[in-house]
């Protein structure tokens, strides 16, 4: 549970506190708060559109239905589109779906850190010799 000051910024913030505030323990109240504001509500290097993007992509990855909601109307809010949350979420999949492979098969890590760099040289380069448009 936060301080009273905690609530009645909140409140400030959302129109109300939330129940599920509630539910955190006293001493991690108001420093929860102050997480969420910074990182979700604050001014960041990322924009509220980005985050609500990578908030709904990590939410569908982990599976947590209170988030994904949460984070599908945050970038709604930010006029993402229907289409734009839907490849988000695939994004999303694709990310875990490659993951699995990779942990389930013990891929070295080593291994493909320098195939990773390999290829991302490789495309550089391939960009740097494509013409530019004019």
């Amino acid at each position: 549970m936060a301080t009273e000051q905690t609530h009645q910024e909140i409140e400030e913030y959302l129109g109300q506190v939330p129940s599920w505030m509630e539910t955190i323990a006293e001493p991690a109240g108001d420093h929860s708060w102050g997480l969420f504001r910074d990182l979700v509500l604050g001014e960041t290097e990322l924009s509220s559109r980005e985050k609500g993007l990578v908030g709904l992509g990590v939410a569908a990855a982990i599976g947590c239905p209170y988030c994904t909601y949460f984070h599908k109307e945050e970038a709604r809010l930010a006029d993402v589109s229907d289409e734009e949350l839907e490849e988000t979420i695939n994004v999303a999949s694709n990310t875990r779906y490659f993951s699995t492979i990779l942990h389930g098969n013990e891929v070295d890590q080593d291994d493909f850190v320098a195939e990773t760099d390999e290829i991302v040289n490789y495309i550089q380069e391939q960009q740097e010799a494509a013409p530019a448009d004019d």
